[in-house]
Protein backbone atom coordinates (compact mmCIF):
# COMPACT_ATOMS: atom_id res chain seq x y z
CA UNK A 1 0.00 0.00 0.00
CA UNK A 2 1.34 3.40 -0.98
CA UNK A 3 1.99 6.08 1.62
CA UNK A 4 -0.26 8.49 -0.30
CA UNK A 5 -3.19 6.25 0.55
CA UNK A 6 -2.07 6.11 4.18
CA UNK A 7 -2.00 9.90 4.17
CA UNK A 8 -5.67 10.11 3.18
CA UNK A 9 -6.58 7.37 5.67
CA UNK A 10 -4.89 9.21 8.52
CA UNK A 11 -6.70 12.44 7.65
CA UNK A 12 -10.02 10.59 7.56
CA UNK A 13 -9.22 8.88 10.86
CA UNK A 14 -8.59 12.24 12.51
CA UNK A 15 -11.84 13.72 11.17
CA UNK A 16 -13.98 10.72 12.18
CA UNK A 17 -12.38 10.43 15.62
CA UNK A 18 -12.84 14.13 16.38
CA UNK A 19 -16.49 13.88 15.34
CA UNK A 20 -16.96 10.82 17.58
CA UNK A 21 -15.41 12.57 20.58
CA UNK A 22 -17.54 15.63 19.90
CA UNK A 23 -20.75 13.59 19.88
CA UNK A 24 -20.09 11.85 23.20
CA UNK A 25 -21.82 13.18 26.30
CA UNK A 26 -18.68 14.16 28.21
CA UNK A 27 -17.81 17.65 29.35
CA UNK A 28 -15.40 19.70 27.27
CA UNK A 29 -12.41 19.15 29.55
CA UNK A 30 -12.89 15.37 29.37
CA UNK A 31 -13.16 15.54 25.58
CA UNK A 32 -9.81 17.33 25.52
CA UNK A 33 -8.40 14.57 27.75
CA UNK A 34 -9.60 11.97 25.22
CA UNK A 35 -7.97 14.03 22.45
CA UNK A 36 -4.53 14.27 24.06
CA UNK A 37 -4.26 10.85 25.69
CA UNK A 38 -6.14 8.70 23.18
CA UNK A 39 -6.45 10.27 19.73
CA UNK A 40 -3.12 12.09 19.33
CA UNK A 41 -0.99 9.03 20.31
CA UNK A 42 -3.09 6.98 17.88
CA UNK A 43 -2.44 9.50 15.09
CA UNK A 44 1.29 9.83 15.76
CA UNK A 45 2.01 6.20 14.87
CA UNK A 46 1.06 6.43 11.16
CA UNK A 47 2.40 9.99 10.97
CA UNK A 48 5.86 8.85 12.06
CA UNK A 49 5.95 5.48 10.30
CA UNK A 50 4.75 6.51 6.84
CA UNK A 51 5.99 9.26 4.52
CA UNK A 52 3.26 11.77 5.31
CA UNK A 53 4.02 15.40 4.46
CA UNK A 54 3.85 18.21 7.00
CA UNK A 55 1.02 19.99 5.16
CA UNK A 56 -1.27 17.05 5.91
CA UNK A 57 -0.32 17.25 9.58
CA UNK A 58 -1.10 20.97 9.52
CA UNK A 59 -4.56 20.17 8.13
CA UNK A 60 -5.08 17.67 10.97
CA UNK A 61 -4.00 20.25 13.55
CA UNK A 62 -6.39 22.81 12.06
CA UNK A 63 -9.27 20.38 12.64
CA UNK A 64 -8.03 19.65 16.17
CA UNK A 65 -7.79 23.37 16.97
CA UNK A 66 -11.35 23.91 15.79
CA UNK A 67 -12.77 21.30 18.15
CA UNK A 68 -10.44 22.28 21.00
CA UNK A 69 -11.74 25.86 20.96
CA UNK A 70 -15.29 24.54 20.97
CA UNK A 71 -14.64 22.21 23.91
CA UNK A 72 -12.85 24.92 25.88
CA UNK A 73 -15.74 27.31 25.30
CA UNK A 74 -13.51 30.04 23.85
CA UNK A 75 -14.14 32.17 20.73
CA UNK A 76 -13.06 30.77 17.34
CA UNK A 77 -10.64 33.67 17.00
CA UNK A 78 -8.44 32.36 19.83
CA UNK A 79 -4.94 31.91 18.43
CA UNK A 80 -3.11 28.60 18.59
CA UNK A 81 -0.38 30.50 20.45
CA UNK A 82 -2.62 30.56 23.52
CA UNK A 83 -3.04 26.79 23.37
CA UNK A 84 0.48 25.55 22.63
CA UNK A 85 3.05 28.21 23.56
CA UNK A 86 5.20 27.05 26.49
CA UNK A 87 6.87 30.47 26.87
CA UNK A 88 3.56 32.20 27.51
CA UNK A 89 2.84 33.51 31.00
CA UNK A 90 -0.47 31.62 31.03
CA UNK A 91 0.13 28.12 29.69
CA UNK A 92 -2.31 25.32 28.92
CA UNK A 93 -1.22 21.66 29.30
CA UNK A 94 -1.78 20.82 25.64
CA UNK A 95 0.55 19.59 22.93
CA UNK A 96 0.63 20.35 19.24
CA UNK A 97 0.35 17.35 16.92
CA UNK A 98 2.47 19.20 14.34
CA UNK A 99 5.23 19.79 16.87
CA UNK A 100 5.12 16.15 18.02
CA UNK A 101 5.33 15.09 14.38
CA UNK A 102 8.43 17.22 13.82
CA UNK A 103 10.11 15.99 16.99
CA UNK A 104 9.28 12.37 16.18
CA UNK A 105 10.75 12.62 12.68
CA UNK A 106 13.87 14.34 14.05
CA UNK A 107 14.30 11.67 16.71
CA UNK A 108 13.97 8.92 14.10
CA UNK A 109 16.51 10.57 11.81
CA UNK A 110 19.10 11.01 14.58
CA UNK A 111 18.63 7.39 15.68
CA UNK A 112 19.27 6.21 12.12
CA UNK A 113 22.34 8.45 11.76
CA UNK A 114 23.84 7.28 15.06
CA UNK A 115 22.94 3.61 14.64
CA UNK A 116 25.56 1.03 15.55
CA UNK A 117 24.42 -1.17 12.65
CA UNK A 118 26.91 -0.70 9.77
CA UNK A 119 24.23 -1.54 7.18
CA UNK A 120 21.93 1.27 8.36
CA UNK A 121 24.87 3.69 8.52
CA UNK A 122 25.90 2.85 4.97
CA UNK A 123 22.39 3.14 3.53
CA UNK A 124 21.28 6.28 5.47
CA UNK A 125 17.56 6.08 4.56
CA UNK A 126 15.93 9.43 3.83
CA UNK A 127 12.75 10.58 5.56
CA UNK A 128 10.28 12.35 3.31
CA UNK A 129 8.32 15.13 5.02
CA UNK A 130 7.23 17.25 2.07
CA UNK A 131 8.56 20.54 0.70
CA UNK A 132 7.42 22.95 3.42
CA UNK A 133 9.42 21.37 6.25
CA UNK A 134 12.41 19.06 5.80
CA UNK A 135 13.60 17.01 8.75
CA UNK A 136 17.24 16.91 7.59
CA UNK A 137 17.44 20.69 7.40
CA UNK A 138 15.73 21.06 10.78
CA UNK A 139 18.16 18.64 12.47
CA UNK A 140 21.21 20.28 10.88
CA UNK A 141 19.98 23.71 11.94
CA UNK A 142 19.38 22.48 15.50
CA UNK A 143 22.91 21.07 15.67
CA UNK A 144 24.42 24.35 14.47
CA UNK A 145 22.37 26.31 17.01
CA UNK A 146 23.56 24.05 19.82
CA UNK A 147 27.19 24.46 18.75
CA UNK A 148 26.74 28.24 18.56
CA UNK A 149 25.21 28.32 22.07
CA UNK A 150 28.24 26.45 23.38
CA UNK A 151 30.58 29.03 21.83
CA UNK A 152 28.58 31.91 23.34
CA UNK A 153 28.40 30.25 26.76
CA UNK A 154 25.84 30.60 29.50
CA UNK A 155 24.02 33.93 29.49
CA UNK A 156 21.25 35.55 31.52
CA UNK A 157 17.92 35.09 29.74
CA UNK A 158 15.48 36.25 32.45
CA UNK A 159 15.32 37.95 35.84
CA UNK A 160 16.48 34.89 37.77
CA UNK A 161 20.12 35.69 37.03
CA UNK A 162 23.19 33.60 36.24
CA UNK A 163 23.56 30.24 37.94
CA UNK A 164 19.81 29.68 38.37
CA UNK A 165 19.80 27.03 35.62
CA UNK A 166 22.26 24.38 34.51
CA UNK A 167 23.41 24.19 30.89
CA UNK A 168 24.23 21.16 28.79
CA UNK A 169 26.91 21.55 26.13
CA UNK A 170 26.91 19.79 22.78
CA UNK A 171 30.53 18.62 22.91
CA UNK A 172 30.16 17.05 26.36
CA UNK A 173 27.10 14.91 25.66
CA UNK A 174 26.45 11.89 23.52
CA UNK A 175 23.86 9.33 22.51
CA UNK A 176 20.39 9.91 23.90
CA UNK A 177 21.36 13.25 25.49
CA UNK A 178 22.31 14.68 22.11
CA UNK A 179 19.04 13.47 20.61
CA UNK A 180 17.13 15.10 23.46
CA UNK A 181 19.03 18.35 22.94
CA UNK A 182 18.12 18.35 19.24
CA UNK A 183 14.46 17.70 20.06
CA UNK A 184 14.43 20.49 22.65
CA UNK A 185 16.02 22.88 20.16
CA UNK A 186 13.33 22.10 17.57
CA UNK A 187 10.65 22.68 20.21
CA UNK A 188 12.29 25.98 21.21
CA UNK A 189 12.31 27.12 17.58
CA UNK A 190 8.59 26.42 17.21
CA UNK A 191 7.94 28.18 20.50
CA UNK A 192 9.96 31.21 19.38
CA UNK A 193 7.81 31.36 16.24
CA UNK A 194 4.70 31.40 18.43
CA UNK A 195 6.16 34.21 20.57
CA UNK A 196 6.84 36.28 17.43
CA UNK A 197 3.25 35.70 16.40
CA UNK A 198 2.02 36.74 19.86
CA UNK A 199 4.00 40.00 19.74
CA UNK A 200 2.05 40.97 16.62
CA UNK A 201 -1.29 40.42 18.38
CA UNK A 202 -2.34 43.56 20.30
CA UNK A 203 -4.98 41.81 22.43
CA UNK A 204 -4.13 38.12 22.79
CA UNK A 205 -0.40 38.83 22.85
CA UNK A 206 -0.42 41.32 25.72
CA UNK A 207 1.40 38.84 27.95
CA UNK A 208 4.52 39.40 25.82
CA UNK A 209 4.81 42.86 27.45
CA UNK A 210 4.53 41.65 31.04
CA UNK A 211 8.11 42.54 31.97
CA UNK A 212 7.54 42.17 35.72
CA UNK A 213 6.45 38.53 35.47
CA UNK A 214 9.06 35.81 36.06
Amino acid sequence: MKDTRREAETLDLASESLLTINKCGLQGKFKIWCLHFMLIPKLLWPLLVYAICSTTVEAIETKINKYTRKWLGVPPCLSDVAMYCRKAKLKLPMKSVLEEYKCGKARLLTMLEESDDPVIKSVQPSLKTGRKWKVTEAVDEAKECLKTKEVIGQTQIDRRGLGSTTAKWWSKTGGKEKRDMIIDEIRNKDDSTRVKKAVQQPQQGQWANWDTAI
